[in-house]
């Protein structure tokens, strides 16, 4: 553009000078000038187009050239050559962004201006560089978002934070106004509201309770399942306390009248009375059982709602406690644990809170009880399959706890919850053991009260450590160690009918020795007789019906005639320590009189059996074995006895050693006497120890544990006891020996005469054996 003018000043000069040539080649009279130029006389001049000061428009400058003109655009103009005017600029439409992004461009006759965006302030005094900072709102204006509202400053902008209870209704610069509560029934049936600047208050009536939560909703609260049972043969004892606690702070919430302990208080009253009722072991039965559980269930949903915190924990001696609570406007929801060491309970929100109508909040607890698996280690008797060939025996496997939440519908879950255990002893599943998961169930309007359950519980997993149930309802939960009777092998029984048969036949000989073998008569042989009489019959009525359980008349009789004699043959073992005693200390007259042997051998076991008989009577016969229940301690009737009547013979036994050896050791000792009392003390020791060893074992072999090697030793030692006392009191004594070999003399002196007979008359003999023959139709042995 800027070489144009001079290409026409050269195009004109051109013209110019051709002009003037054909004017000197012609006679002319005027003279033409091209454009740009002008005459002047016979010659052509530049001609000064800027004279006339709108041929370039007041938006530029006109420049003379020669032979013609320019048009020089100001600043923010740009030129068109069509019409020699020069048009605005829009600076704005430039691909090149010329103001920041917190301004807008504005476009103007030659220039611009960059002008902020709402929100923002200029900095600066150039308009066209667009230098805006964000205006804070909240800064100096307290009251822009009202009373209910907090002013929160954003980039351009600001927006209203409205507290609880107020509401701009989605206007986010609006002021936040008042939210009226009381309009919706935000208080339930049972409450009346009363709205109050940002919140409101909920006052229940009588009968009605939101357990110290003004803006909670009011919901029915009866009291009546803490009321002590008026009548006594119904009433658990030491459970008053603990309910006249919970009755006094129910009726308090439900009349809404006096000042009531915080939940932290109350928690803690209630567990030391629970510690106080487990500590004196008061739980005697499953129907105090149930009264207990079912107590602590209902005040453990009664405190939560009291509490302040959102988890609360407290531990004691007897009992731990773990409660969760949820509150707000909405029903909870995500999942829940509740642990400690010994369980733990795996739930959600949602089964907490049920499906009927939320109350304001939602509880989850777990209650565990250190020591009340002694009180229910029975009530097993909804367990047992009738259909199963083998019946296992059950005992608690873990600390019983009761799960519980505020959703009062918990008999049928729509979401099982997990429970897991820790097992009381480290013992891995096996066919002997097996873990159950059971609950306690209660009965209503029955004398037992309760009993353990697999109804809604299933087992999900279980090794040597820990058991996972599964249940679909909530109550009072613990495991079972199920406790199958070993299987007797073929072998075993082969042991104990050949055992005991041995022991049978050696025991009878005994008897005969003691009673025809009339060189050692005496008190100590009369013993020795009636010990042998009795472990006779007690041998026998256990080789024959030890395992006849299916009689249970029998089996009690069987379990009462083991009980006797067995007692019975420790009696006459305790006489035989005291007879070493006298003979020892007396030097004359040490006999016992026989009624006195008698009382002692045969009345005092007899006392103790009529006793246990008539205060358990149910405890003679067991579901494995024709033996003492393991129930209430029964077992002690007879291994109480047994104890002491060891205890006195160890003394017995130790005094009479340390006499013997100050005997021995004097100046003039009588030795045969010493001696013979020395042989019957090793002898009388020996005889103890083999009757005592054996009943170690046999604790083990009747107790639930028993394993098949205390089974074993057991089957052994009863079954060799016979041949032991044989070898002791017959075969190592001499005088009995003597009295055998004289025995044995005669017969085999009898057996060579009659020999020498029958050789010596062939004849007669042979006619008498036809004879008897003919006579008996039998065979001559």
């Amino acid at each position: 553009m800027q070489y144009q003018p001079i290409i026409e000043m050269r195009y004109r000069t051109v013209l110019l000078i051709l002009g003037l040539n054909l004017n000197l080649l012609g006679n002319t009279e005027s003279k033409d000038c091209p454009p740009g130029f002008m005459a002047d006389g016979q010659d052509c001049v530049d001609e000064d187009e800027c004279i006339n000061g709108v041929i370039c428009g007041s938006d530029a400058t006109c420049i003379n050239t020669f032979g013609s003109f320019e048009c020089s655009c100001h600043n923010g103009f740009r030129s068109f050559h069509t019409n020699n005017h020069c048009l605005d600029i829009n600076e704005c439409l430039e691909p090149l962004q010329i103001c920041s992004n917190n301004s807008n461009c504005v476009n103007t006759i030659g220039s611009y201006y960059c002008q902020c965006k709402q929100g923002y302030i200029q900095r600066g005094s150039s308009t066209q560089q667009g230098h805006c900072e964000d205006i804070d709102e909240c800064k100096g204006n307290a009251g822009i978002c009202g009373v209910g509202g907090t002013c929160s400053n954003q980039e351009g902008s600001y927006i209203c934070l409205c507290n609880p209870g107020y509401s701009n209704y989605g206007r986010k610069q609006a002021q936040c106004l008042d939210i009226d509560e009381c309009i919706t029934d935000v208080c339930g049936v049972g409450g009346t509201c009363s709205n109050q600047e940002g919140s409101y208050s909920c006052l229940c009536k009588p009968g009605y309770s939101n357990y110290g939560n003004t803006q909670a909703r009011c919901s029915v609260l009866t009291c009546d399942q803490f009321k002590a049972d008026k009548t006594p043969d119904l009433a658990v004892p030491g459970l008053s306390g603990l309910q006249s606690v919970m009755e006094k702070n129910c009726l308090a919430l439900s009349n809404s009248t006096g000042a009531t302990p915080t939940g932290e208080i109350l928690l803690k009253n209630v567990t030391n009375e629970m510690d106080s009722l487990l500590s004196h072991g008061l739980l005697g039965n499953s129907r105090e059982v149930s009264g207990f559980l079912g107590t602590v269930e209902n005040a453990m949903r009664l405190i939560a709602p009291q509490l302040k915190n959102n988890r609360t924990n407290i531990t004691s001696e007897h009992t731990e406690c773990h409660l969760a609570v949820r509150r707000g406007q909405t029903p909870p929801s995500g999942p829940i644990s509740l642990a400690n060491e010994h369980a733990r309970l795996d739930t959600s929100w949602e089964t907490a809170t049920g499906k009927g109508a939320y109350q304001g909040f939602a509880v989850a607890g777990l209650v565990i009880y250190k020591t009340l698996e002694k009180s229910v280690n029975n009530s097993f008797q909804d367990l047992t399959d009738p259909t199963e060939d083998t019946k296992p025996s059950y005992q608690i496997g873990s600390k019983v706890v009761t799960a519980l939440v505020s959703n009062p519908d918990t008999d049928s879950l729509d979401q099982a919850v997990l429970l897991t255990f820790k097992h009381l002893q480290i013992m891995p599943e096996s066919e002997q053991i097996n873990y159950t998961c059971v609950f306690w169930e209660e009965r209503h309007g029955q004398k037992e009260g309760g009993a353990w359950s697999r109804r809604g519980c299933t087992k999900v997993l279980s090794n040597s450590t820990y058991t996972q149930c599964s249940c679909v309802h909530l109550s009072s939960f613990a495991v079972l160690m199920a406790l199958y009777p070993i299987e007797h092998t073929f072998q075993l029984r082969l042991l104990t009918w050949v055992g005991l048969s041995l022991s049978l036949v050696c025991l009878l000989l005994c008897i005969l020795t003691f009673r025809l073998c009339r060189s050692i008569q005496g008190t100590r042989n009369t013993i020795h007789l009636h010990l042998c009489l009795c472990l006779f019959i007690a041998d026998l009525v256990f080789l024959a019906g030890i395992s006849q359980t299916q009689y249970k008349g029998g089996c009690g009789l069987v379990a009462g005639l083991l009980h006797l004699f067995f007692l019975a043959s420790f009696s006459w073992m305790l006489l035989e320590g005291i007879q070493l005693y006298r003979m020892l200390m007396l030097v004359f007259n040490s006999a016992i009189r026989t009624r006195y042997l008698y009382a002692v051998g045969y009345g005092l076991p007899l006392v103790i059996v009529l006793i246990s008989a008539a205060t358990y009577p149910d405890g003679y016969g067991t579901k494995e074995h024709c033996w003492l229940s393991l129930e209430r301690g029964f077992i002690w009737s007879f291994f109480g006895p047994v104890c002491a009547i060891i205890i006195f013979n160890a003394f017995f036994f130790v005094v009479t050693v340390w006499r013997l050896v100050q005997k021995f050791s004097s100046i003039n000792p009588d030795l045969s006497r010493l001696q013979k009392i020395r042989a019957f003390t090793v002898t009388a020791v020996a005889q103890l120890c083999v009757l005592g060893s054996m009943w170690i074992f046999g604790v083990f072999q009747f107790q639930e544990e028993g394993t098949l090697v205390m089974t074993y030793l057991f089957t052994i030692l009863n079954s060799l006891q016979g041949a032991l006392l044989f070898i002791m009191h017959c075969l190592l004594n001499k005088t009995v020996r003597e009295e055998y070999g004289r025995l044995l003399s005669c017969v085999c002196t009898q057996q060579k005469s009659y020999l020498d007979y029958s050789s010596s008359n062939p004849s007669s003999s042979q006619s008498q054996g036809t004879k008897g023959d003919q006579n008996t139709g039998e065979s001559n042995i």
